[in-house]
């Protein structure tokens, strides 16, 4: 049993059910991130834990106690709303000690844990100021502050990043990084930015339509990704999902793919469980950065094939170049070095680490598990 432990959890409004029976374990000191398109679910699923929304069926538990039905004041959480939700009629110092003022904490401990969140969050000379006189950086930081006080066994923040700028946002992930090493709190995060999920978290669940697509690791869900829904949602630019065919070349499963001339060419798999799959059509997943150049190409894999395709367009990055093709009848994306000799119309030998290539049933877009 987990620290927060979410059992086949349903959610349903009228005959509609929106969460299907949701199972998570949650770690002591873990930072789920919980990611997916609006609608998905992972906010109603944030509010049950929470208690703002009722659960259907199923039991959460928190250390061990189930919470269903239980009042949001008496399950010791604490959450960071998108909208910060400061009482803009109180001071920054007030908004921050009201929740244990209103458990009854004496003022000598509030003013102690406000000092010491204060000093934390670098925010201790804005106490006597109003949330209209601040920036939104710091709404952020004192709406973190006021969970923080608290010291609740679970922290749940609802996508609290989406209201800042591009800069303010990447500034404040670091900060709530820096946070959870130090702290060592147990977060439940919610957002629709895939790379705030693989940055913050410890682990990722990926949600679609109300069902749990993939619970695992940054690292699990980015190189195995169970289904197309996970291979295209995280990553930026997104997994190339490419028609191809497996085909036996010497008893070793290639993929068969057309390049922008329709010609097949012939990527060798490292799975080698696939040669079962030998004339059967897949689809491809192989991630930008594993399409290169040569010179670019990773050093450490075994299994580097060559692909000579019609570039067709080319997009400088500053750090990288992205070299669109076409690929089994499609667009696909290569990640290059920036200094990398290329230019659209012409015919470019590519690097492809096999290695990095999965393969997906395309009946029902499941990864064919070596």
């Amino acid at each position: 049993m987990g620290f927060l432990d979410i059992s086949n959890v349903t959610k349903s409004y009228g005959p509609v059910e929106v969460l299907h029976r949701v199972d998570i374990e949650v770690e002591e000191g873990e930072f789920l991130v919980l990611v997916g398109p609006s609608g998905c679910g992972k906010s109603t699923l944030l509010n049950m834990i929470a208690g703002l929304e009722s659960i259907t069926s199923g039991d959460i538990s928190i250390k061990g106690r189930v919470v269903n039905g239980v009042h949001p004041s008496k399950r010791n959480i604490a959450m960071v709303f998108q909208s910060y939700a400061l009482y803009p009629n109180m001071t920054v110092g007030q908004n921050m000690t009201f929740g244990l003022e209103m458990h009854g904490v004496p003022k000598p401990e509030r003013d102690k844990a406000l000092a010491d969140v204060a000093q934390l969050l670098q925010i201790d000379r804005l106490l006597d100021r109003k949330p209209g006189q601040l920036s939104g950086g710091q709404r952020q930081r004192v709406a973190m502050g006021r969970a923080l006080v608290r010291n609740p066994d679970v922290f749940l923040f609802d996508e609290p990043l989406s209201n800042l700028d591009a800069k303010l946002r990447v500034d404040m992930r670091t900060e709530i990084k820096k946070l959870h090493e130090k702290l060592k709190t147990t977060i439940v995060y919610v957002t629709h930015d895939q790379i705030e999920a693989m940055t913050l978290s410890t682990r990722i669940a990926v949600m679609y339509q109300g069902h749990v697509q993939q619970l695992g690791t940054p690292k699990e869900i980015y190189d195995t990704p169970t289904n197309v829904f996970v291979a295209t949602f995280m990553g930026s630019p997104a997994m190339n999902v490419l028609p191809a065919r497996v085909s036996l070349r010497e008893g070793v499963p290639h993929a068969a793919v057309t390049d922008a001339e329709g010609t097949e060419q012939f990527l060798r798999f490292s799975q080698e469980n696939l040669a079962g799959w030998d004339g059967r059509e897949i689809l491809l997943g192989i991630r930008p950065e594993a399409i290169t150049d040569p010179d670019g190409a990773d050093r450490n894999s075994r299994n580097i094939a060559t692909l000579k395709n019609l570039i067709g367009v080319t997009e400088p990055a500053g750090s990288d170049t992205f070299v669109t093709m076409t690929l089994g009848g499609t667009d696909a994306i290569a990640r290059m070095r920036a200094d990398v000799n290329v230019a659209p119309a012409q015919t470019f030998e590519f690097a492809v680490n096999m290695e990095k290539a999965v393969a997906f049933d395309p009946k029902d877009e499941t990864r064919i598990v070596p």
